[in-house]
């Protein structure tokens, strides 16, 4: 995978110029591109944290590569964006059929669920009760982690740790069987219920 930013945030920084993101997202896979082509790296993705809110679709960034790498087999090879119990329009897309989680799945993505503890601020928020909810015996750091690891779709969650047992705190929880989508709904429905 590529790192570092090829394009920043084209969702942002082309008010007003519909078709000016589109233009920077393609000229970054053209370089991308250019970079498979020449054995520099196998794949790339696309991080964004609300490009998917109307900036773009997952056909539409398929579609961007493949043009980049002039019709052939493009190297697309994920998506990363914000999975959580804060951030839940995502899980509750893709438990509902739709939305970019199932599109990049159902596309042979990667797909990278960032900021599964919001922050850090999620545990802080979600309570024993919640927890025991999503899977009994979780701290609640950990169920957070399980909930937006349980999002169909979801390949990968992506955190930091500050420690090492946190890190095994969190090792630990993506360890676990997911949750199932009967599960995995109730829980959104009590976070959404006033």
């Amino acid at each position: 995978m590529a790192g570092g930013g090829v394009c920043g945030h084209p969702e942002r920084a082309h008010h007003g110029d519909r078709a000016g993101p589109y233009r920077a997202i393609r000229e970054a896979f053209a370089v991308l591109e250019e970079e498979a082509a020449a054995g520099r790296l196998a794949g790339y993705g696309v991080a964004t944290w609300d490009g998917f809110d109307g900036g773009f679709t997952v056909p539409l960034l398929r579609a961007l590569a493949t043009e980049a790498a002039g019709g052939a087999g493009h190297h697309l090879a994920a998506v990363q964006l914000p999975v959580s119990l804060v951030m839940m329009t995502p899980i509750e897309q893709a438990l509902n059929g739709k939305g970019p989680v199932l599109a990049a799945a159902d596309a042979g993505l990667q797909v990278m669920a960032s900021a599964p503890l919001h922050g850090g601020e999620l545990p802080a928020i979600v309570d024993q009760e919640l927890a025991d909810l999503i899977r009994p015996g979780l701290t609640p750091a950990q169920a957070c982690i399980l909930a937006a690891a349980s999002c169909p779709g979801v390949t990968q969650v992506l955190l930091t740790a500050s420690s090492a047992p946190h890190w095994q705190a969190a090792a630990d929880a993506v360890t676990q069987p997911a949750l199932d989508t009967a599960r995995l709904r109730k829980v959104t429905d009590v976070l959404a219920s006033p």
